[in-house]
């Protein structure tokens, strides 16, 4: 089955960066979402597999660039300017179906997702 594989978070500042890499074990179209306690899970940001088109959430709007290395099927998520509300689990997730000309921004969109790992953003 398909594998998808979180790396990076930890604990960082407010106001430093952060950069999370996603590993998938093919070439999908991929996503990275958030789940803060007391909330839903919100997208952060996504990347259609062929025409590269992106779609961010608005609270992350600015201070997120995503990128992908199609080589490497990896998933690139730079986080700028953190701040103390952008502490949660970091889910990696990665579509399995059509559609490879869009971005997909909820989690129902998605077919594999990976363990999520912990950004804590502290003041």
């Amino acid at each position: 089955q398909v594998q998808v594989t979180e790396l990076g978070g930890g604990l960082v500042q407010a106001g430093g960066s952060l950069r999370l890499p996603c590993a998938a074990s093919g070439r999908y179209t991929m996503g990275w979402f958030r789940l803060a306690p007391g909330l839903e899970r919100e997208i952060v940001a996504a990347m259609s597999r062929i025409v590269g088109s992106t779609d961010h959430g608005d609270s992350v709007k600015g201070r997120i660039t995503i990128s992908r290395d199609n080589a490497e099927n990896t998933l690139y998520l730079q986080m700028n300017s953190l701040k103390s509300e952008d502490t949660a689990v970091y889910y990696c997730a990665a579509r399995a179906r059509g559609g490879l000309r869009s971005a997909y921004s909820t989690p129902s969109d998605y077919d594999y997702w990976g363990q999520g790992t912990q950004v804590t953003v502290s003041s």
